[in-house]
């Protein structure tokens, strides 16, 4: 990670090769992205724009784009469809227009597949057909893991909604699938994007220090983009501070996550999803940012990279490596 300071961003609207860039603009954004099917969504709000380019964005435009950074060193936060633009009064002097946008919504909800694959195919066949129907509404493919080589004895039917059919796979494969910024993410439960690790600590914008909590630890940093879900992240162990048991009648088996053990069996069982090694695995990243105001952080809700679980994963159907 370069100097951060120099802010720098584009915000830009397009339709049939059309573009529009409000960007001189005061802006407030804030992203959510998860390594769920759940589409991404972006609110953002434009201080004091003109009639005309309010209009514009209610009728003409139908994708927004966000990229944000420090000087020459940008990239894209979001990448998604607009589904409401609304306008309004902050107070009586300014004025401002609401653009609400999710990533990919229309292919998670409307791609179908139809197909029929023979005996002797793979995880990674089924994903490819439902890879090809998210296609056709304009999603390439980014990272899948390697799904195993196993071959089933008997064809198979793909028929009905591609995430379906992606959900199946995965819940088979002990893996998770997201579409961020177009592109279709397939990961493993204990691995990680193969971009490298981002480090973070005081010297590469940690803010304040890591948490712990029951839905993982939680990070703030100066806003970077090049995190997002499933990243790699390290983080110096001894700075995170560590979640308070409580004292209620009914958090007996919440408390069992944090109840007091030696370190070593603490890091072992995965119970404190406080990583020995120091790597983790983003699994929710916010953006949020104010192009005229302080506010230009990325927070991270993460794991131990290697296989690590929450209350909040359990919920959702993962486990550790272990199967725990």
């Amino acid at each position: 990670m370069g100097q951060q300071y120099a802010r720098n961003w584009k915000a830009s609207f397009t339709v049939g090769g059309k573009a529009l860039d409000p960007s001189s603009l005061r802006m407030r954004f804030a992203t959510q992205q998860k390594d769920t099917s759940t589409p991404h969504v972006l609110n953002l709000f434009i201080t004091n724009p003109s009639r005309t380019t309010i209009e514009a964005i209610r009728e003409e435009y139908k994708k927004v784009e966000i990229s944000a950074g420090y000087d020459q060193d940008i990239g894209t936060i979001f990448s998604g469809e607009i589904i409401q633009v609304r306008s309004g009064r902050e107070n009586v002097v300014d004025t401002y227009v609401h653009i609400l946008a999710t990533g990919s919504e229309r292919p998670r909800n409307f791609a179908v597949v139809n197909k029929a694959l023979a005996a002797g195919h793979t995880f990674r066949d089924r994903v490819d057909v439902a890879a090809k129907a998210l296609q056709e509404y304009g999603v390439s493919v980014g990272h899948i893991d390697d799904l195993g080589n196993k071959k089933f004895p008997r064809n198979f039917i793909c028929f009905g909604m591609a995430k379906d059919l992606l959900r199946e796979v995965c819940e088979a494969t002990g893996a998770s699938w997201h579409i961020h910024n177009g592109k279709l993410n397939i990961l493993k439960n204990q691995n990680t994007l193969p971009d490298g690790a981002v480090v973070l600590n005081s010297d590469t914008g940690m803010v304040g220090l890591p948490e712990q909590t029951l839905q993982g630890v939680i990070v703030r940093c100066l806003l970077n983009y090049r995190i997002r879900p499933g990243t790699k992240l390290q983080i110096n162990e001894s700075s995170i501070q560590r979640a308070a048991i409580s004292p209620a009648y009914a958090a007996g088996a919440q408390n069992t996550f944090f109840r007091d053990q030696s370190p070593n069996e603490a890091l072992q069982s995965g119970i404190l999803g406080i990583a020995a090694d120091g790597f983790y695995k983003a699994l929710l990243v916010e953006h949020n940012g104010d192009t005229r105001g302080p506010n230009w952080y990325t927070e991270i809700v993460c794991v131990k990279a290697d296989g690590g679980y929450s209350p909040a994963l359990i919920s959702r159907g993962i486990s550790d490596a272990e199967g725990n």
